[in-house]
């Protein structure tokens, strides 16, 4: 039997053309407007996006997108970009290496052109978000097979939906937390974008987050709650790391409002700043590249908070990016998808 001709396709948010309104304006547009990111009744996702976030909103988060800009432009998508050419030299033989973002540039509606006219006899889909929601991973599945649905010949398909607990990744991501020596810092922050509560209930309708005990364990109804992954995420690094409870502490960052996952970063750096925690490490293992809600919300801002309270130093973890050991993890990862 002949070997599979197989196409990989590495998914990440998003970004912005360049830092000025108009094109923050058209990835916000596109970004809002999905779904599964605001899940309101039609009518009203259109008018509270459309005129009232974007308009207000492209302005500010301008200001905060040429704060992140680099000479190499958008971190998440240079970094995006070196692990599609790093994992790409990898696989040479085994798999083609695509790269879209779910929203803006490279889209995917470019790379699935390209993969269809490659002719694949195997589709392996990779978002590269390690806990699975439907605002993320499930929006990325859906938008390349929106695309596959649409060719006379659908070739095999493997979809990655989450990989939270793979060692590879776990590993990877416990290594560039040792590299900044934690035993030096007062307390660890696991930090992971945060999602609105309804969302969350929609995983498990039958099992309230009021009542479930995902802090502490990850329940059988919750392989694909996003709050009980990030808990099990924290438990399989904290064993790794060899933290005791009382070293560290898991909280939800971004919030558009009070009826988001808690508790808050911001509250809960706050709180460790009064009671005297002078150095804090903070690390987001929501994040495979670094991007605005890491070294802008976070490392700036965040930091900024945390000092003002008290706080002497905020230690951000840079994320895996395009590190070595990253790309082994993925190597891994999609081995049995492309063998």
């Amino acid at each position: 039997m002949k070997n599979k001709k197989t196409a990989v396709i590495l998914i990440n948010v998003g970004t912005p053309d360049e830092p000025k309104v108009n094109a923050v304006r058209r990835y916000l547009f596109e970004f809002l407007n999905d779904r599964r990111v605001i899940d309101l009744p039609l009518i009203a996702q259109k008018i509270l996006v459309n005129l009232i976030i974007v308009p207000f909103r492209a302005p500010k988060s301008t200001k905060l997108y040429q704060r992140l800009w680099t000479e190499k432009g958008s971190p998440l998508l240079f970094f995006s970009e070196q692990v599609q050419e790093e994992l790409q030299a990898k696989l040479v033989g085994k798999a083609d290496v695509y790269l879209a973002m779910r929203y803006g540039n490279p889209s995917i509606g470019k790379a699935m052109a390209a993969i269809h006219k490659g002719n694949y006899d195997r589709l392996v889909i990779f978002p590269m978000f390690p806990q699975y929601a439907s605002s993320t991973n499930g929006t990325a599945i859906q938008a390349v097979m929106d695309q596959v649905k649409k060719w006379n010949t659908i070739p095999e398909i493997h979809a990655i939906n989450q990989f939270y607990d793979h060692p590879a990744f776990l590993d990877a991501f416990t290594a560039r937390i040792q590299s900044y020596h934690p035993e030096n810092y007062d307390h660890i922050i696991f930090t992971y974008h945060g999602l609105p509560n309804r969302h969350l209930e929609k995983n498990h309708p039958d099992e309230s987050i009021k009542t479930c005990d995902c802090e502490t364990s990850l329940p059988e109804f919750g392989q694909f709650c996003y709050k009980a992954t990030c808990y099990q995420t924290t438990r399989e690094l904290v064993k790794r790391l060899g933290l005791q409870k009382d070293q560290y502490s898991v909280s939800f960052q971004s919030r558009l409002s009070n009826n988001w996952m808690t508790p808050f970063t911001d509250k809960n750096l706050i709180n460790r700043a009064k009671s005297g925690n002078k150095k804090v490490l903070v690390a987001a293992p929501a994040f495979v590249a670094d991007c605005l809600e890491t070294t802008v919300e976070i490392g700036w801002e965040y930091k900024e908070l945390f000092m003002q309270n008290g706080g002497e130093e905020l230690q951000m973890v840079e994320s895996l990016n395009d590190s070595p050991q990253w790309i082994a993890a993925m190597e891994e990862i999609l081995n049995p998808f492309i063998d």
